[in-house]
Parts: structure tokens; C-alpha cells; sequence
């Protein structure tokens, strides 16, 4: 918890009142004015504290906010999944980085303004800007030079509070106080900072670069081929893809044959992304989350703040059916969570329902790839439900149980990510799908060697991957507002999408 002080004994900017808008530009403009000065006001507090070794004012300086409120049940076209609050009421948000998040919150709060036709208000909220958060990497306000401060950090500065950056509001868990104002965006600034830092960290690169239409696989031919993909793109420079970046935000622009000069990473981050970028954040992202739920739930937590369009699960499944070949595809309908990491936030009595933008984007995207359609579609591709489990080696044990509740289930493949991507999805109101590519089938005796792994690995990943991208760049041609259906959202929705 940040300590608390009296007012006579912080350093901090004048207040700035809360003002109406009736244009979204110009409130959005307003938001990126009071993040601007804040943010430069805790630097420069920072740099005078490193000058003075400690002996200085405690300061403080807050996140913008925005609010509105509604005092009558407004007619609303029900169709819309988001953009305007359930009923009467003030509700309100803080705001982080309004310059990377611009063209979001524009369309945001131009909902609420047609749709409910009161002004919004911004001004400073009463939440203080964590000083890490005060600096775009964080990484300013760590290292040796700390540690000639006569006084701890946190008697100086407001630190990052765990309270406050839980995941309450889109759990349907928050309670708030009598006259406090309601959610009216599914996160927090402070929680918003906390994941665009964790991003940078995981993947090596700037969530700036992060596009609205999410691939993640599971393994590295997937990367190495969509590369590939890229740079042929770049060079052929007649995409509508603006550029590639890599690892260590190395980037090849349209045109160009290479990468500029940017630092390569000495190692691969944990979960390294890679980004095919348009203007409008419209492009793809691929991101190799590796083996296992809880890095799928990790990076996904984290992800979702940027509010992306969809997101899909590509990689491989044991094949359940004996009837099922080594290569073929499972476009899931249902998940068996036996993955565990969201049985907290999401209890596994909660459905996880197949979406029927994404599974037909799908499903499309596999005839169209493959070249058949109709009753000869069945030959390579199949549809069910997909178990999720934690245990890699569950081969290895007495998988009696497993294997009996895989059939009451009528399983047909088994993973380590899918159900917690697809989970967290319809937690975070997330459009999500899955598409597998069966690369064993233990049950039936068909493990992969190490020739026949390679042989199916370059046979079968250029067209999984081809799937994907077609998948989401048909996702990418639907209104925000079908592709962001209503069965993801509940009674007392936030009005942002």
C-alpha cells in the first residue's frame, strides 16, 4: 500500500478541475494534456530527489480521468455489444498513456456521446500515478544510483499498488463504495501501466507496436515461417502492411530487404513477438507463448488491456480419435478446462461458447487454404471439444480418470493452451478461437520421431499459418460492432469496449 501523507506535506502540480466535452477529439486532447504534464512532473521531481540524494518533498501528481453521467434509461440500439452504460448513474475511469490508446478512446467516448447525448467530463482523478509508471520503460527508476538515497523510494514517490491493479471489474467482482462513481472501462490506468510494462518485458517489444488481431502458437516453426512471410512481404513492398517488428522492436519497413539498427536482444525474451504493422493497428500479431496454461493466461492477462479485436490459438493437439490423421485440423466448439490457472477468476462451471464470427472466419479460411469445401472439408478438418490440461506427461501416469472423462466429454484433441486462451478471452470480452493441427495420437500408439516430427513440421506449418492470417484478415473486414458479439458481455457492463 503507498503510504498516506497529509496535503501540507506533498509536492504536487496544480489541480485541474473536471471540464465538459462534447467532441471526443477534443476530450481525448484534454485527457493527453493532464497525462502529459503529470507524468513530466513526477520526471522532474525524480531527477531533483537523484540531486539532492533523497532530500526532498514527497511528491504526487495523478492519473486524467474521465467520467460521465447519465440520468435517465436512454433508448439504445440493443445490437451494440458496448458504448453506452445500463442505466442511470455517474460512472468514471482513469486514464493511462492517451497517445498510444488515441484512436480507441476517440471511438469510445464518441459512443457515449451519441448514444447518450450529455457532455463527458475530464479532469484529474484522485489516483496517483505510480513513479515507475511515470517513465515509458520503467527502467529509469531502478538501478545503482538508488542506492545513495538517504530516504526509500516509496517515502518519496507513490509506488505500484497490487491493490488497485486487480482484475475486479472484469471479473464482475467490483463493489464500490456508496457515491463512488461506477466502472466505465474494464481496467484501471494503474492496471493498464501494469501489463504495458509486463508486455515489454515478455516480448521485447513496445506495446506501441502491438496490432488489434492476435495469432499465438506454440512453437517456433510458426514464428520462423510467418517471418519469412514478412520479409518477402517488406521486400515486395506491394502489401498493405506498413512494416515487420522484431524482437528488441528490430524493424523492416515496406520496401526495405532488412531490419534498421536496432538492438537485437542478446536472448529470445520469454514469449517474443512479432509484428506486421498498419497504421491503424489493423495488422497482425504473432506471438510464441511456448508450452504450457500459465504462460498462456500470463500473456494474455496482459494483452488484453490493449483491447484487441480477436485473438486465436494456432498450434499443435494431440489427436484424441482414431479416426484422426497425423496433420488434420480441429476448429474447437467447447473447451475441457483442466488447465487450472483461471479456476479463480473464471470457474470452470462458467461455459466458454464457440463464437460464430470466429468459427466461420475459420472455417472458411481452411476451404479457401486447402481447397475443399462441403462433405470433403471432413477428410482434414474436424469440430469439437478441446481438453486443456496442466500436466505435459500425463501419458506417464494412471490416466484411467483422464481418459474417461475425455470420453464422457467427446474430446477429440488435447492441448496445454487452448481452453485458457479461449477462457480468458470471454473474461476479458475478447472474440477468441482455436484452430489445432494434430501432431500425434498417444492414445492410439502414434508418437512422433524425431524424422517424422521434422518431415510434418514443414509440410504442415506453411498452411496452418497461411489459415490463420486469412482467419483474422477476414475478422479484420467486419464492424467492430459484429465482431464484438453480445454473449460476451453480462448484466452491468462497463460502456468501453
Amino acid at each position: 500500500m503507498n503510504a498516506v501523507f497529509s496535503a501540507d506535506s506533498l509536492n504536487r502540480p496544480p489541480p485541474i478541475p473536471f471540464e465538459p466535452f462534447h467532441d471526443a477529439v477534443a476530450a481525448v486532447d484534454r485527457l493527453a494534456d493532464i497525462y502529459a504534464r503529470n507524468t513530466a512532473f513526477l520526471r522532474a521531481a525524480f531527477r531533483q530527489v537523484l540531486e539532492s540524494g533523497g532530500e526532498a518533498a514527497r511528491a504526487r501528481a495523478c492519473y486524467p480521468a474521465i467520467r460521465i453521467a447519465v440520468l435517465t434509461y436512454d433508448p439504445i440500439d440493443t445490437r451494440l455489444s458496448y458504448g453506452h452504460v445500463a442505466e442511470p448513474g455517474v460512472y468514471q475511469t482513469t486514464i493511462t498513456q492517451p497517445a498510444l490508446f488515441r484512436d480507441y478512446l476517440i471511438e469510445q467516448v464518441g459512443h457515449l456521446l451519441q448514444n447518450h447525448g450529455v457532455a463527458v467530463e475530464v479532469g484529474e482523478s484522485d489516483s496517483p500515478i505510480p513513479l515507475h509508471f511515470a517513465f515509458s520503460e520503467g527502467a529509469y527508476v531502478e538501478g545503482e544510483h538508488l542506492e545513495a538515497l538517504k530516504r526509500p523510494l516509496r517515502d518519496l514517490f507513490d509506488v505500484p499498488d497490487l491493490a488497485v491493479t486487480d482484475d475486479a471489474i472484469v471479473n464482475g467482482s467490483w463493489r464500490g463504495r456508496e457515491g463512488e462513481p461506477r466502472p466505465l472501462a474494464p481496467f484501471t490506468a494503474q492496471r493498464v501501466d501494469y501489463s504495458l510494462h509486463r508486455l515489454q518485458h515478455y516480448t521485447a517489444t513496445a506495446p506501441a507496436h502491438f496490432q488489434n488481431f492476435v495469432l499465438f502458437t506454440n512453437y517456433q516453426f510458426y514464428v520462423d515461417e510467418f517471418c519469412a512471410r514478412a520479409r518477402a512481404l517488406m521486400a515486395a513492398g506491394d502489401c498493405d502492411y506498413d512494416m515487420l517488428v522484431e524482437p528488441g522492436n528490430r524493424i523492416t519497413r515496406r520496401g526495405e530487404t532488412g531490419s534498421d539498427d536496432a538492438e537485437q536482444p542478446v536472448r529470445l525474451p520469454q514469449m517474443p513477438a512479432y509484428h506486421l504493422v498498419r497504421g491503424d493497428h489493423s495488422g497482425i500479431t504473432l506471438v510464441n507463448i511456448g508450452v504450457g496454461p500459465s504462460n498462456a493466461k500470463t500473456i494474455t492477462d496482459h494483452i488484453a488491456v490493449l483491447r484487441p479485436h480477436a485473438w486465436l490459438m494456432l498450434g499443435h493437439c494431440a489427436g484424441l480419435r482414431d479416426s484422426q490423421r497425423l496433420g488434420d485440423y480441429v476448429l474447437a466448439h467447447g473447451y475441457v478446462r483442466e488447465d487450472h490457472v483461471l479456476d479463480d477468476d473464471l470457474p470452470t462451471w462458467v461455459p466458454v461458447p464457440a463464437l460464430a464470427e470466429v468459427q466461420v472466419a475459420l472455417e472458411q479460411a481452411v476451404e479457401e487454404v486447402a481447397g475443399l469445401s462441403g462433405w470433403d472439408l471432413k477428410r482434414i478438418m474436424r469440430t469439437g471439444t478441446v481438453a486443456t490440461i496442466d500436466n505435459r506427461n500425463w501419458e506417464l501416469r494412471d490416466h484411467v480418470d483422464l481418459v474417461q472423462r475425455f470420453a464422457q466429454s467427446r474430446a477429440i484433441a488435447l492441448d496445454m493452451e487452448s481452453a485458457t486462451i479461449a477462457a480468458n478471452g470471454f473474461r476479458f470480452r475478447v472474440p477468441y478461437g482455436t484452430l489445432l493441427c494434430v501432431s500425434d495420437k498417444p492414445l492410439h500408439g502414434e508418437l512422433k520421431l524425431p524424422g517424422m516430427a521434422s518431415a510434418f513440421y514443414r509440410r504442415q506449418v506453411n498452411q496452418h499459418l497461411e489459415i490463420g492470417i486469412r482467419a483474422l484478415e477476414r475478422l479484420r473486414g467486419m464492424p467492430p460492432e459484429r465482431l464484438h458479439s453480445r454473449k460476451l458481455r453480462t448484466f452491468m457492463e462497463t460502456a468501453f469496449q
